[in-house]
């Protein structure tokens, strides 16, 4: 799977009393599915994964799916503290037709967690997971830095493809960008524009099954086969990619993706994923002054909205910019109004 471009990391819409907020869900994903960011994250740390129970992620994930337009890459996040567990939530993701997971590192028994552990851990993750695997690294969250090494070492695995660095530092990305360099290349399925083609998109673009149509419905007539209609999308060609490298920070997307990254999965793109693309877009096409204006535009919206303010933050800007953002779940508290005034002056440049 292709993993370029942006991936607005999707907040999960509650009701005031807690309650999963569905028809909000929906809402969101449809205006997502109409931007053209690469993709979406479900069930990452700003989508309150952490907050919901196994029943509540897979009805996120299917209501996701099944809103989400097809040409969208989406990432299902199915990390648990256990191996069984992770795989469980994997084995559902593959069922409602997900393209990747992506798997946080187990982090509880943190003192634990050496570097045999995790190899371990993602390789037998990897080894039985019908979907490829994306690592994700959070520290800020679980306190724990997937090592270097550790990465390089994973990136090696047929069925592991790409990691989300949610570090923040630049060197650490062009770190992990020069030791997976050696990984496996494969060939992954791109449309005529170079943009993943999703498992998705061929089923909706593929013709149905050639079908016979009946005698009597002809008349008495010989029965005769109907050709099938010609797909609307075809696939262009095949594109070459190895180990793929998402940064977690939009305050520095522009120095991620000059360090090798291939993109970026943003709590920012939640609220602002107009913005947040045209960085990359920028980028993409070679014009250095227009990203670094672009960039520049979102840096104090990233600092106080993300970094300050976290989920409150994150869900109160989408309010803003017309997508459905809400309280967050206790014991994580809505925002006062003095950090709602903070929010609004920093968005105000970046609406969507």
């Amino acid at each position: 799977m292709l993993l370029e471009g942006i991936f607005p990391a999707v907040t999960t819409p509650f009701y005031p009393d807690g309650r999963l907020y569905i028809r909000k869900l929906e809402h969101n994903i449809d205006r997502y599915s109409r931007t053209p960011v690469s993709g979406l994250v479900l069930l990452g740390s700003t989508g309150e994964a952490v907050m919901l129970s196994d029943e509540e992620s897979r009805t996120v994930l299917r209501v996701a799916r099944e809103s989400a337009a097809p040409e969208k890459v989406l990432l299902a996040g199915v990390a648990r503290e256990s191996l069984v567990e992770t795989l469980r939530l994997a084995e559902f993701a593959a069922e409602q037709q997900y393209d990747a997971v992506l798997v946080r590192t187990p982090h509880y028994y943190g003192p634990n967690m050496g570097p045999t552990e995790m190899l371990t851990y993602y390789r037998a993750l990897a080894d039985r997971s019908p979907l490829p695997v994306v690592l994700y690294s959070i520290p800020k969250f679980t306190h724990y830095d997937l090592p270097v090494e550790v990465i390089a070492e994973l990136a090696q695995h047929p069925n592991i493809i790409g990691l989300k660095d949610s570090s923040g530092n630049i060197e650490r990305i062009a770190e992990v960008v020069a030791a997976t360099s050696n990984a496996a290349r494969r060939e992954v399925l791109v449309t005529q524009t170079f943009a993943a083609f999703t498992g998705r998109m061929m089923l909706a673009f593929a013709p149905p099954p050639e079908h016979f149509v009946s005698a009597e419905s002809l008349g008495g007539e010989a029965a005769v086969a109907v050709a099938p209609p010609v797909p609307k999308v075809k696939i262009a060609r095949k594109k070459e990619v190895g180990f793929q490298v998402l940064s977690g920070s939009a305050h520095n997307l522009l120095e991620a993706v000059e360090a090798g990254a291939s993109g970026g999965v943003l709590a920012l793109a939640a609220c602002a994923p107009q913005a947040c693309q045209e960085i990359y877009i920028a980028w993409k096409e070679n014009d250095p002054r227009n990203a670094r204006e672009k960039q520049n535009r979102v840096v104090e919206a990233s600092r106080i909205v993300g970094s300050k303010l976290g989920i409150p933050g994150i869900k109160h800007a989408c309010d803003l910019n017309g997508y459905f953002g809400g309280r967050p779940r206790i014991p994580l508290l809505p925002l006062d109004a003095e950090q709602q005034a903070e929010v609004a002056r920093a968005m105000a440049d970046v609406r969507n």
